[in-house]
């Protein structure tokens, strides 16, 4: 049955009560200022008492109304309007009066709080079950006793009296706590007339089930049901004793539950029976329940069964037994005689489980909106509370940071930490203001914008003196030093840039629309590292946010301004202007005038440059010449482009230096920006050539025979790809010369290539100086000879390829001899005894020319003159340096092999090397090591000290092993320390240290013992190897907890060696000639020992040769073969 209501419904009414409360708040807030109403405080408090005064205002009629009807209803009772005739109006009177009579007598009897005082339940079942329960319950439909009121649900059996319960549901917000079922149908007692009563069937049971439901629905509550099976028991006898009998059920409850339920209760009516019929035996009503819940429990559990089906139970909450009520009429109405069968249930219903207590049907729209109205009030007011607290903290920080910046007593680096901290503060403030303040400051009490505009005058006072006024100073300071700088000297125009950063920032500080805080902070910094009155860590860490935040700030607050010294800028001026002469927009108009140019003119790659000849025989690139850094580009385009932006634009000078257009046209001209912008090409134009020319890479020769093709190529004037791209570069090298334009050059090339058989090789006219001569000069001087000498007397191309022919002429016959190999090796012979031959020289010719060339055109020199020489002199030495390979692994490596391979210390074998034979291999003088180095590679291999170095020069080509040079060099240096004398032989001294639960130490080194008990430790000289029967090393020590225990007994020449093996050594602090030596003994502790050598590490440079291996190469064939043409590094500086 549905409850008449708005028509808006409910959904529709809570809209529009929010869309009504949103408009009083935007009323409040956008002309609350219009009645004083300016706080968010006074704002809130205003929107709360318009809010409360509308509710008052709309439910005003209503509360009128109900009060008139409470009024007319009181009046008509006491005028007995109802008529007397018509009985059965007066005995069930209109249900909304039967309710509110309930109320009336509720309150007046238990008090406005009579609805948590009172539990009600709503008695069902057949008329006949209930009277005999609760007599005249079904005609006076409500009675009460003790705080228990019981209401008259009706008949299962019978339809639902939806007006009843539609006025039940007004009597308090849950009508009821409980539903009581009275049925006698599980009376299974024998009658007075020898017959069983019929059990209840399932399909009477499903009947009942869906009764409940349909009261459910109509009351609007699911309440929990309690069974009351009532048996009748024949007459009624004096002196009955009752009692509460039954169970409670828990929520969730099966068929198998209530059966455990009734076999337990069973017992324990057995007992309480016994004990009735003991006195009196007609009280036989406990063992009759208990033979029926024993022999016959189908007759209940079955039936209860159907309630509690699994797929639409009931919330049954217990069941209760007894016999029909006696004596509990009662003459005054509305009142029955409650008795102790009624305790179980009235006070069950308060401690129900959560699936039994009373719920109500479908969803409490109300409900939900009373709780979410709650919920939003309380978070509001949580809200409001939290966001007091966090402003009045935010403003209490505040006001602390602004005192401590503002105490003029307090150190500067505090000052500057307070205006620091308050710097984060405005920060986070105007963020805050951008993009809203965060949630727990809101709540109508943000203080954001206010604070934020208290502030920042306060700031601007502290920061003006710490921050403006300071960097002022610095800044005229370095000014007035800069303007008093004599005329000539040289500091003027090392300070000059500084000096214009220092004045842009100055002038910054005095027009705010010109600040640049980024660039400020970041460049004054840089010129300020150092503050009188501050730590320099403290001032370089806070300095650049403070100097960056207040030049921001300066911007918005240009009455912050700093006042010009316009004198002291007036001079600066002029010395600047004087130094710079340039204007500020001289980049903009380089790259306008290079866009206008970029695509007109194709780019030049090497085919171009070394015309009808084959120049990937020799070398190659995949790098191309920009088109518009060209000679012709510059004649025909690039230079009249300047010409047209020097006439067309001439921009003011900045800012900085200038106020006024007069100021700029008198500062400038054109001449000097066209000098400017000429210049700015032609570093470029070298550039790109110079990127282009340094790609070069030169091809690589398979064999001798490429080689000497390469060779007989590049030596040939007339078809050589190298005297082309010479010539190309004589006539690129000489763009912006003003003796000689292009279209002279080009009859000149016209000329040579009908002449030229007469013409020469390589062409020799000089020109003009001109631009380029700086980058181009060392090419052009190679080509031309002005000092009228002959070709061999100077650094010059054609003596190079004079040279280089002079190689190929010696090449050729070194194949074409009977034995090429040996001829090859015969060669290289001679140079590593240090005689020169034409090869190496005119590889030396060749590196001299790369070196005269620069180091700007260092990957050009190499490629074209060092790299032909280094791969013909590569192909000679290969087999030599195979040769000499040979002879070194069966001079020294096997032999080396044989004697001391898998002994000790080269592999870890109780065998020991033979120390006087090792003596004869590391003998620095004649060892077969040295005498094998000094005979065979003396022309390439020298010693420095006790180091091997390759020979710079006569090396070149040759790549040594790596692994080769470091063990010489690591035998070498053994050979100074340990076998000094030409035996081995080391003296060193020990001392020993103290440790932690070690009370003695004992060490033996060759039969010398060093015993030490804790005294005061001294220095003990020993000598390796010493002259004794028993040679060895052992370690062993006594401890505070066991007594002498050995740390490691190592017997043979090199036991000292295998002991020092074992320690962990450190360098002695202080001193470069000792050694913390430490054995960590098993139990832990530490053995410690001071090592002193005489010489190097002492015995300690033995420990190399562990693992130690004899490489078998000297060179690195494979890498030398592939070397030129994989790298561009110049000879003499590669690693060997």
């Amino acid at each position: 049955m549905n409850i008449p209501g708005n028509g808006l419904g409910r959904f529709g009414l809570a809209g529009l009560t929010l869309a009504g409360m949103a408009a009083i708040w935007w009323g409040i807030t956008r002309y609350g200022g219009m009645l004083n109403i300016n706080t968010r405080g006074e704002q809130v408090l205003a929107f709360v008492l318009v809010c409360l005064a509308l509710v008052f205002v709309f439910y005003l009629p209503a509360m009128s109304r109900r009060v008139k009807e409470s009024l007319y209803r009181r009046q008509s009772q006491q005028d007995s309007v109802l008529p007397g005739e018509e009985g059965r109006v007066a005995l069930t009177p209109p249900h909304h009066i039967t309710v509110g009579e309930i109320r009336q007598t509720l309150r007046y009897q238990y008090g406005r709080a009579w609805s948590r005082k009172v539990r009600i339940l709503l008695i069902i079942g057949s008329v006949r079950d209930v009277e005999q329960l609760t007599p005249k319950l079904t005609q006076e439909l409500w009675q009460e006793d003790q705080g228990t009121l019981l209401l008259w649900g009706g008949d299962p059996g019978a339809a639902v009296d939806n007006a009843w319960f539609t006025a039940l549901r007004k009597l308090r917000y849950r009508p009821a706590d409980g539903m009581v079922w009275v049925t006698s149908g599980f009376d299974g007692v024998l009658t007075t007339m020898n017959r069983t009563k019929p059990r209840l069937t399932p399909d009477e049971m499903d009947s009942v089930s869906h009764s409940l439901k349909l009261r459910y629905e109509a009351l609007g509550w699911k309440l929990p049901l309690y069974v009351w099976s009532l048996y009748e028991g024949g007459n009624e006898k004096n002196g009955r004793i009752t009692q509460p009998v039954g169970c409670l059920l828990p929520a969730g409850c099966t068929p198998q539950i209530v059966a455990e339920q009734f076999t337990a209760l069973a017992s324990l009516l057995i007992e309480q029976g016994i004990q009735q019929i003991c006195g009196q035996p007609q009280h036989n009503f406990l063992l009759a329940l208990a033979d029926q819940l024993t022999r016959k429990p189908e007759t209940v559990t079955e039936p209860l069964s159907v309630l509690l089906n699994p797929y639409r139970p009931q919330p049954l909450a217990g069941v209760v037994f007894s016999e029909a009520s006696v004596e509990a009429g009662r003459s005054v109405r509305h009142h029955w005689g409650r008795d102790n069968r009624w305790e179980t249930i009235p006070d069950s219903v308060l401690w129900l489980p959560a699936g039994l207590r009373p719920r109500k049907q479908g969803v409490n729209w109300m409900r939900g909106m009373s709780v979410a109205a709650a919920a939003l009030m309380l978070l509001w007011a949580a809200s409001m509370t939290v966001s007091f607290i966090a402003n009045r903290h935010l403003v209490a920080i505040a006001q602390q940071q602004v005192q401590q910046a503002s105490a003029g007593k307090q150190p500067l680096a505090v000052r500057l930490h307070a205006l620091s901290a308050l710097q984060k503060t405005l920060s986070q403030l105007e963020y805050r203001s951008q993009h809203g303040a965060p949630w727990y400051l809101r709540a109508g009490l943000s203080q954001n914008d206010d604070l934020l505009a208290a502030l920042f005058p306060r700031y601007g006072e502290m920061a003006q003196p710490l921050l403006r006024d300071a960097a002022a100073h610095h800044l005229e300071e370095q000014l007035t030093a800069f303007v008093q700088l004599p005329p000539d000297s040289p500091l003027r125009e090392k300070m000059t840039k500084t000096a214009y950063g220092q004045l842009k920032q100055y002038l910054m500080l005095t027009r705010p629309e010109k600040m640049d805080a980024a660039w400020f902070a970041t460049t004054l910094m840089q010129d300020w590292p150092q503050r009188s009155g501050i730590a320099d860590a403290v001032w370089q860490g806070s300095g650049p946010s403070l100097l960056a935040f207040y030049a921001a700030s300066l911007v918005s607050h240009p009455h912050w301004r700093l006042p010009v010294d316009d004198g002291l800028v007036s001079q600066v001026r002029t010395r600047l202007i004087r130094q710079l002469g340039q204007r500020n927009s001289e980049s903009t108009l380089y790259q306008k005038m290079l866009a206008q140019v970029a695509n007109q003119y194709a780019d030049m790659r090497l085919a171009d440059m070394t015309a009808d000849t084959d120049a990937s025989r020799l070398f190659s690139t995949d790098e191309v010449v920009p088109g518009m850094f060209t000679r012709q580009a510059w004649e025909q385009a690039v230079q009249p482009a300047i010409e047209k932006v020097v006439a067309e634009r001439r921009d003011e000078m900045d800012w900085v230096l200038s106020d006024t257009k007069q100021t700029a046209a008198q500062s400038t001209s054109p001449e000097a920006l066209r000098a400017r912008l000429a210049e700015r090409y032609f570093a470029d134009f070298s550039g790109a050539w110079l990127d282009f020319l340094n790609s070069l890479r030169w091809q690589r020769a398979a064999t001798l025979s490429d080689a000497i093709d390469q060779l007989t190529l590049m030596a040939d004037v007339r078809l050589s790809p190298l005297v082309a791209l010479m010539n190309t570069l004589s006539v690129q090298g000489r763009t912006g010369q003003t003796g000689e334009a292009i279209a002279d050059s080009l009859v000149k090339s016209a000329r040579q290539l009908f002449n030229r058989d007469n013409s020469p090789a390589i062409d020799q006219r000089s020109g003009a100086r001109g631009p380029l001569d700086a980058t181009f000069g060392p090419v052009l001087a190679l080509l031309d000879n002005r000092d009228g000498g002959t070709p061999t007397s100077r650094l010059s191309l054609q003596t190079f390829l004079t040279r280089v022919t002079q190689v190929r002429l010696r090449l050729q016959q070194v194949t074409n001899a009977t034995d090429p190999q040996a001829m090859t090796r015969l060669l290289a012979q001679t140079v590593f005894q240090g005689k020169a031959v034409d090869l190496t020289e005119t590889r030396d010719y060749g590196s001299l020319v790369a070196a005269g060339l620069g180091q700007e055109w260092s990957g050009f020199g190499q490629t074209l003159f060092v790299r032909p020489m280094e791969q013909a002199w590569q192909q000679v030495l290969t087999p030599a340096a195979e040769s000499l390979n040979a002879q070194w692994r069966s001079a020294v490596v096997e032999d080396w092999n044989s004697a001391f391979g898998g002994r000790y210390p080269f592999k870890n074998t109780s065998s020991e090397v033979s120390l006087p034979l090792l003596a004869k291999y590391l003998d620095s003088e004649t060892g077969r090591i040295a005498r094998f180095l000094q005979t065979r590679l003396n022309g390439v291999l020298h010693k420095e000290g006790s180091r091997w170095m390759a020979d710079s020069i006569n090396a070149q080509g040759l790549t040594f092993n790596p692994a080769f040079l470091q063990a010489m060099n690591t035998l070498s240096h053994l050979s100074d320390v340990a076998f000094a004398n030409g035996e081995a032989g080391l003296h060193f001294a020990l001392r020993p240290g103290t440790a932690d639960g070690v009370m003695q130490t004992e060490l033996v080194i060759d039969s010398q013992k060093l015993v030490y008990m804790n005294q005061m430790p001294v220095w003990r000289r020993f000598s390796w190897p010493a002259d004794t029967e028993a040679p060895g090393a052992s370690l062993s020590w006594v401890s505070t907890r066991t007594g002498t225990r050995q740390y490691g007994d190592f017997p043979g020449a090199w036991g000292w060696i295998r002991l020092l093996d074992k320690a962990v050594v450190s360098a002695y602090p202080g001193t470069s000639s000792s050694w913390s030596l430490s054995w960590k003994a098993p139990d832990g502790l530490l053995l410690n020992y001071t090592l002193r050598t005489e010489a190097g590490e002492g015995p300690l440079a033995l420990l190399v040769l562990r693992n130690f291996t004899l490489p078998e190469t000297i060179f690195s064939v494979r890498a030398s073969a592939e070397r030129v043409p994989l790298t561009d590094d110049i000879p003499g500086e590669e690693g060997y």
